[in-house]
């Protein structure tokens, strides 16, 4: 299978692992009056898993040696 091929169906699966972080069964469960060093937890976890997804799409893009 080619690098690129590869490449497309590995965004399809970030693509689809995005949708589920940021969709509601998830987020009901970061809803809560919960604070993380001063931060509530819903945006604690809102921005770590918008990092873990940039971090993914570097690593994605990243080509082989």
């Amino acid at each position: 299978m080619k690098q690129k091929d590869v490449r497309g169906q590995r965004f399809i699966a970030l693509f689809l692992l995005g949708c589920l972080l940021f969709n509601y069964p998830l987020l009901a469960v970061f809803s809560r009056h919960t604070i993380i060093f001063g931060i509530p937890l819903l945006y604690v976890y809102l921005f770590s898993a918008w990092l873990g997804l940039i971090v993914l799409i570097v690593l994605i893009m990243e080509k082989p040696r």
